[in-house]
């Protein structure tokens, strides 16, 4: 059991939506917050078929029973028609619902009722450093975070299970895609390109189609939580900036089972790039589970100057490297940034063994940054 930094801060005694990827762990954070909630399970097939056949018996149970609170719905998107009923019983009675489901496409492309504001939107992701009793980053980047992931000896072919049941085949179904040989295709390419800046011309080209359907299949793993955009930093550049995005899948786990690198040693290209991919995971969730709710961007010039991450209104440049010893090269960008912008804290992330001041920046071993990070001292 993980003591998870979701604790949904804000939404007091309103309704909200809890989404997440499948197997962050929705489920059991639910049980372990609200042990006594009158539960509704959209998983079970026998529950999915009395509410689909009738979804006014959500709210004839629902009326017999306000005395528990709240209502959970698990997997709501598998019958987004019962987005009325609960509309009608929040509007009307003051029932707190908490909605959890795996993906918000199915309920967003269906036009289905939203709640008219009256549901906050919250989100879990994978583990982070701070929920894991000693925390070990190798495992980290090799299991990746999913818990059922992390905590397995071998999770190989759970992660393969993971990637052909749920990435293939059951978003294929929602997305309602025809052809799941390009999507399971593109998949691969999408990993291929995970951290990088986003050509969908030329992974168009990879794939065999057009990069109007591969910005469709980058929709679907958005809406369906499976990845996401980090959009570039473009504030009154004076030098002149790329524009394009890149983007990261959810999970450094999926991402390298996807590109099968095998295990991960330190001091490795691969190593470098997963070590990227899990501090941004974990800032990532500090933006979405703090109160201070920051964008986070990266900034790179048509010159090859770069830094990884820009929290906020460029309070915060990160740059990322898995050295053991950074040295004044690794600077070159968080410099080129700070003669630009007004930044707060420039911070070099890296596997040095104590913290440094280099030329005004602070060089931090990656254990130390992440503690002062969800000690709410970066942002």
């Amino acid at each position: 059991m993980y003591d998870r930094k979701q604790l949904f801060l804000g939404s007091e005694q309103e309704s909200l939506f809890l989404w997440g990827a499948r197997q962050t762990g929705k489920s059991t954070l639910l049980k372990t917050l609200f042990p006594n909630a009158l539960w509704f399970d959209l998983l079970i097939s026998r529950e999915f078929k009395r509410l689909t056949a009738k979804p006014d018996i959500l709210r004839e149970t629902v009326l017999a029973n306000l005395n528990v609170m709240p209502v959970i719905i698990d997997e709501i998107q598998r019958i987004p028609e019962l987005l009325n009923e609960v509309h009608w019983l929040i509007s009307n009675c003051g029932v707190r619902f908490i909605l959890s489901g795996s993906s918000p496409r199915k309920i967003l492309r269906s036009g289905a009722n939203l709640l008219g504001g009256r549901a906050l939107r919250y989100e879990l992701y994978p583990l982070i450093s701070v929920e894991i009793p000693d925390f070990d980053l190798m495992r980290a980047i090799n299991h990746g975070l999913l818990p059922r992931h992390y905590d397995a000896k071998n999770p190989q072919r759970m992660i393969s299970s993971y990637i052909g049941n749920y990435l293939r085949d059951e978003i294929v179904a929602e997305a309602r895609l025809r052809d799941v040989g390009i999507f399971a295709r593109f998949l691969e390419v999408a990993a291929l390109t995970n951290g990088e800046m986003v050509n969908y011309a030329n992974i168009a080209s990879d794939c065999g189609v057009s990069a109007m359907t591969v910005k469709e299949y980058f929709q679907i793993l958005e809406d369906t939580l499976i990845g996401r955009y980090l959009p570039s930093f473009q504030k009154r550049p004076k030098r002149r900036v790329i524009t394009a995005p890149k983007f990261y899948l959810f999970d450094v786990g999926i991402a390298n089972n996807l590109l099968g690198r095998g295990y991960i040693e330190t001091g490795t290209e691969l190593f470098g790039k997963a070590f990227e991919h899990f501090i941004y995971q974990e800032i990532y969730a500090h933006s979405r589970y703090s109160d201070n709710e920051y964008p986070i961007y990266y900034w790179r010039t048509a010159s090859q100057l770069e830094i990884d991450f820009v929290l906020g209104d460029h309070e915060v440049a990160i740059e990322v490297k898995a050295t053991e010893q950074a040295t004044t090269r690794h600077l070159r960008g968080l410099k080129a940034f700070a003669e630009e912008y007004t930044v707060k804290q420039s911070i070099l992330i890296s596997n040095d063994p104590l913290p440094r001041l280099v030329d005004g920046i602070l060089v931090l071993p990656w254990k130390v940054f992440l503690d002062r990070l969800w000690a709410g001292e970066i942002m």
